[in-house]
């Protein structure tokens, strides 16, 4: 099989030049795709995702203890926007993963949030790959260049508060006013259910969310009313 796709991707994307090619190969391999390809392939992508994450997250926990002194609640709570699915799923957006990735027939017709994960598992595949072939400070300088770049803007719009705290503090800023989280509805037995809650302003309700407890559905909730809140600004 030709492989010379992902040399070009290693000299034009990643800006090296790999010494086991097959390594890179396989961080874009997925479990799927082994079983249809049992006899030609035998690897797949998560043990790399497993170093990957690792490397990352150390890379990711070394930029903020170096670059500001902030309280260890705050870090952590940068780090985990930095370095959540949504973060890195969409840095492999950017670098145009999609076309490498090496997928099932039916994990080629996966949902969106199914492919953002694949997307972020790959990403993180990739990292492990290029520690291995090329070293630590290689897989560094990618991680700068494509997420720790992303940093101010995650300060800017307050995206590594969780969602309740980032609506709370969105509309007390615009409005004067604290979000107000009410149960609309309840459903499926008692061991199962689901329930859907709405956050309100006042008496104007401005989003809702369903959840299998009320956190959730509060999270979600607030989600919602965020995205209804970037919509118009946009």
């Amino acid at each position: 099989m030709d492989f010379s796709i992902y040399q070009d991707f290693a000299n034009t994307k990643l800006g090296v030049q790999f010494d086991d090619l097959n390594l890179l190969v396989t961080a874009f391999t997925h479990r799927s795709y082994v079983n249809e390809h049992k006899k030609t392939t035998h690897a797949h992508n998560e043990r790399l995702e497993f170093l990957g994450d690792a490397v990352l997250e150390l890379v990711v926990t070394e930029f903020l203890f170096t670059n500001h002194e902030d309280p260890e609640g705050v870090l952590t709570n940068w780090r985990s926007a930095l370095v959540r699915t949504e973060s890195i799923g969409a840095a492999a957006a950017r670098l145009e993963f999609e076309p490498l990735l090496r997928l099932s027939r039916g994990e080629k017709r996966g949902t969106a949030r199914a492919r953002a994960q694949i997307l972020a598992n790959a990403f993180e595949a990739v990292i492990g790959a290029l520690y291995l072939d090329q070293g630590y400070e290689q897989a560094k300088r990618f991680i700068e260049k494509n997420l720790l770049i992303t940093f101010d803007d995650i300060l800017r719009t307050g995206s590594w508060m969780d969602p309740k705290s980032r609506l709370q503090e969105v509309v007390q800023s615009r409005e004067g006013h604290t979000p107000q989280y009410k149960v609309l509805d309840e459903t499926g037995p008692d061991h199962e259910k689901i329930f859907t809650v709405g956050v309100f302003v006042g008496n104007d309700l401005r989003g809702r969310g369903t959840g299998p407890s009320k956190q959730n559905a509060q999270v979600a909730a607030a989600e919602n009313a965020l995205n209804k809140i970037s919509e118009q600004v946009s």
